[in-house]
């Protein structure tokens, strides 16, 4: 690995099958941040009290408040509009970090276990701003399967969960594409952060394809591009129940000079010994070119989920009331694919199993 100036790394680690695994990165660059004046943001949370006092009685999934949400984004400013129309339409870092997000004053506790999340108009700043900001991504989505089908999902630390590869635990996170088994994955997803961990550690880190594609080998590349590789089902989705995997499919897919990529570095394996091979190199490679962060609260990261990875380093949770509490939010490109899944009105895709 390129050496890294001491102020800028730090490490996540896990002992994998008898070897630690170590994520070390740099700091999301300048050029992929918008650090926001709470001048700018004046608009938006009164918009933000004028919806929750027309819609309090409404769920998340109330198709009038998703368009009064989206109606609110034309009063984001002109340089977050920008930035999040470039990582739509642009291949290029994969992720943006916007700072300076309002956070209700009075949070409650952090949830502890896996209990229904607070009603939105409890947190309806916050939530607004992240349903707002990813409307100009797409449409949200979620999935029936995970955490009741919310708009809007809690991601805390669970007693007992700690080693769990999933946004419950609180060691290291591997690389992975967020639900990369689904037929219908999100094409964006957000991390909206209320409450940073107690010791500040707890690095989110991503990566692109774009980043790493010049230096694969070109049989790797062709190799990832080959459907050689099955992504085991997340138990968050399949609970306590037989594992399931999905058909083989490829890890790189689209123009060969500019490709989507699905892969998870836990969950996903090669079916042959080339293409265990190749999954290495890839691995290896996103390794070099890690970005990431130690949010704190009013920092949301963003990260486009059809080119780049995303994990978390480990920190260690006190179940105190105060441990870290993040909120993540789903959006695709194009909604309507997804409807053989959805009833009609909802965002929430039925069970896949």
């Amino acid at each position: 690995m390129r050496p890294l100036r001491h102020d800028e790394e730090h490490d996540g680690r896990r002992a994998t099958a008898g070897e630690e695994r170590v994520l070390a990165y740099r700091a999301i660059p300048a050029e992929a941040t918008v650090a926001l004046a709470p001048e700018e943001l004046d608009h938006f949370v009164r918009e933000a009290a004028r919806i929750r006092a027309a819609h309090v009685q409404d769920t998340l999934d109330n198709p009038r408040v998703l368009a009064a949400a989206e109606i609110a984004a034309q009063g984001l400013p002109d340089r977050l509009l920008t930035r999040l129309i470039e990582l739509r339409t642009l291949s290029g870092s994969g992720a943006i970090l916007i700072k300076g997000l309002p956070v209700e004053g009075a949070l409650p506790d952090t949830p502890a276990g896996v209990p229904a999340p607070p009603a939105w108009p409890a947190l309806a700043v916050s939530t607004l701003a992240q349903l707002s900001i990813m409307s100009v991504l797409g449409d949200t989505i979620s999935y029936a399967d995970e955490k009741g089908g919310s708009l809007i999902q809690d991601v805390c630390p669970v007693p007992g969960a700690e080693a769990r590869q999933e946004n419950t635990g609180s060691q290291l996170l591997e690389l992975h594409t967020e639900d990369g088994f689904h037929p219908f994955k999100p094409d964006f997803l957000s991390l909206y952060c209320l409450r940073g961990d107690h010791d500040r550690v707890a690095g989110t880190v991503t990566a692109s394809i774009g980043s790493v594609l010049g230096r694969l080998p070109r049989r790797c590349r062709q190799v990832l591009g080959r459907p050689l590789f099955r992504i085991r089902y997340s138990s968050s989705f399949v609970g306590d129940g037989p594992e399931c995997r999905t058909p083989e499919m490829p890890v790189l897919s689209g123009p060969p000079h500019d490709p989507d990529l699905c892969v998870d570095f836990h969950a996903m394996e090669g079916t042959t010994q080339e293409s265990k091979e190749a999954l290495e190199l890839l691995y290896e490679a996103m390794k070099e070119e890690l970005a990431g962060v130690v949010l704190a609260p009013g920092d949301m990261i963003v990260i486009d989920n059809r080119v780049a990875v995303h994990g978390r380093t480990g920190f260690r949770p006190k179940y105190d009331g105060r441990d870290r509490w993040l909120r993540r939010c789903f959006a695709v490109a194009d909604l309507r694919p997804s409807r053989v899944l959805r009833d009609r009105g909802t965002r929430v895709c039925a069970s896949i199993l």
